[in-house]
Order: C-alpha cells, then sequence, then structure tokens
C-alpha cells in the first residue's frame, strides 16, 4: 500500500433529515475517483466522525471499501479522546476492511509528550492497522512534536504522519523525518505546495472534496518538483482555499456540495449551515473560476 499525492478527506453527506446520504456519498466517491484522488479518508474531522453514531460509522466506512472496491486505498478515521477507545475503534475499521488508521492526537485532555507516545504506541500494537499519526494542535489542545513523531516511527505499524501545522518550520522538521518506511503527509491545503516541494509525499486535503483534478494537478507538479507548476497551480486554488477558510471546517467545504450535486450542505449539530450571503458567494464564485479554467485547459 502507497499512500501518496492527493488524498480527500470525504466529508460526510446528510440528507434534510439528518440521515446519512448514502446515495450523495456514492456520487462523492466517484467525483474522486473520476478527478484523479489518490486515496480517501472515511470519517475524519472534515467528515464528522464524532457527529457519527456506531452503526453510521460501519456503513459508513463498509460503504466506501464497497464502492471503492480496491481502486485506492481506504483510511478510517479512528482517533478518540482515549486511548482504549481508540484501540477500539481501530480494530472495528479493521475487522470492515480498512487499509489503515488515520489517528488524531488526543483532542482535549492534552496530553503530555509521553502520555502521546504511549498512546500512539497503544493503538499500534493492539489496532492490528497501518497507523497515520495526525496531528492537528488548533483541534486538539495538543502538538505532537516532532522529537515524539521521530521515536514513534521506528514502530513498524507506524506508517507515517498527517502535519497539519503549515508554519515553515514544522513543515522542515517533520520532512527531516521522511525515509522508505515513514511518509509524511500535509494536512493543510494552504502549504501543500510548500510542504511537498520540501518532501511531503501528498496532502490530506479538505478542498479536494469540491475540486478533485485541480488538486491532483497541484500534487503532481509539486510531487515531481516543479515549481513553477506547483505555483500556478496553488494560485489557481487558493481563492477556493481562502473561501473555504470562512468557517470552522467542515461548514465550508459542505456548503460547495449542492453546488456540484453532491449532496445538502448541511452539518450536524453543533454545527450550522454556513448562511446565503457573501462568504457563500464568495465560494461560488471560486468555483466557477476554478470550473472555467479546467474548460479552457
Amino acid at each position: 500500500m502507497k499512500i501518496h499525492g492527493s488524498v480527500c478527506a470525504l466529508v460526510t453527506p446528510f440528507g434534510s433529515d439528518g440521515a446519512l446520504d448514502m446515495a450523495a456519498f456514492g456520487r462523492l466517491l466517484d467525483f474522486q475517483i473520476a478527478g484523479g484522488t489518490q486515496a480517501v479518508v472515511v470519517a475524519g474531522s472534515t467528515g464528522e466522525a464524532h457527529m457519527l453514531e456506531h452503526d453510521e460509522y460501519d456503513r459508513l466506512l463498509a460503504f466506501a471499501l464497497e464502492h471503492v472496491a480496491g481502486r485506492i486505498p481506504v483510511l478510517a478515521g479512528t482517533g478518540e479522546a482515549g486511548t482504549a477507545k481508540t484501540v477500539a475503534l481501530t480494530k472495528r475499521a479493521r475487522a470492515l476492511g480498512a487499509d489503515a488508521a488515520l489517528v488524531v492526537a488526543p483532542y482535549y485532555v492534552r496530553p503530555t509528550q509521553e502520555g502521546l507516545r504511549r498512546h500512539f504506541l497503544e493503538v499500534a500494537e493492539q489496532g492490528g492497522l497501518p497507523v497515520l499519526l495526525y496531528n492537528v494542535p488548533s483541534r486538539t489542545g495538543c502538538d505532537l512534536l516532532p522529537q515524539t513523531t521521530a521515536a514513534l516511527r521506528e514502530h513498524p505499524a507506524i506508517i507515517g504522519i498527517k502535519e497539519a501545522r503549515g508554519d515553515a518550520e514544522r513543515i522542515a522538521q517533520t520532512a527531516e523525518l521522511v525515509r522508505a518506511d515513514f511518509v509524511y503527509l500535509s494536512g493543510d491545503d494552504g502549504s501543500a505546495a510548500q510542504a511537498m516541494l520540501a518532501g511531503a509525499a501528498g496532502t490530506i486535503s479538505v478542498v479536494a472534496n469540491l475540486v478533485p483534478r485541480a488538486f491532483r494537478a497541484l500534487c503532481d507538479a509539486a510531487g515531481t518538483g516543479d515549481r513553477a507548476a506547483a505555483a500556478r497551480c496553488s494560485a489557481a486554488l487558493d481563492p477556493l482555499v481562502q473561501a473555504l477558510n470562512c468557517a470552522p471546517n467542515p461548514i465550508a467545504v459542505k456548503a460547495g456540495l449542492p453546488e456540484l450535486g453532491l449532496g445538502t450542505a448541511l452539518p450536524r449539530l453543533p454545527l450550522v449551515e454556513l448562511e446565503q450571503g457573501a462568504e457563500r458567494e464568495q465560494l461560488r464564485k471560486a468555483l466557477a473560476t476554478l470550473a472555467s479554467l479546467a474548460d479552457a485547459a
């Protein structure tokens, strides 16, 4: 299994009644594969994992695995605030057939670096799946430091990290950890090209939900070291990336789904739908501009 390039952190479509919209989820998966997405994440933070009931999580992951049918890797979000719960969810994902687990650092509880080290080792030892570490301090309240990551990569089941800090120092530090058995994936759309040019093998992206082909082009350019092409792709994507920053993820990206016939804009409480207004219009304009660029190409 090779996880690289354009990886989409899938949203979870809900119908007007608030239930899972599996038909829309199928369309989203088809849209990703047709657009060149090279792996998908089911039930990550973008997929509102913590709003899903246990049976919904299982249905969503099983559906994705059946629908994708081995064409690209399917990663399952299995991170919880507690270690035992994370291990249990990782085991469930393995039983359903996931290719790997994306395990976010425990949120809210603010563990020490030693606590993080022991947490991820427990998941790697007991969960039964290859583990991608996931560091996103803006959401979790803790920062998995590069020296801790360096220690964790020695475990054979820990195969890489999704690093969502997009500052230049962290990008450089994480790139130094790359080796044949440990991959660095960016978790920040805005600095994706910078990270990949520095050594990241790909990006786990939010914006790819709406523009998989354009994001694949960015990853291809940056992945081959074509700085000029990567800069052009980044400039084209930047208005949409900025538009998605108007509200906490995945509120804004879900607002783009109806524009593409991929479902409703509804998240689950306590998240609420992006209101009609200037921010929604900015999103529409960014999507229309990218569509016109694609048509011209």
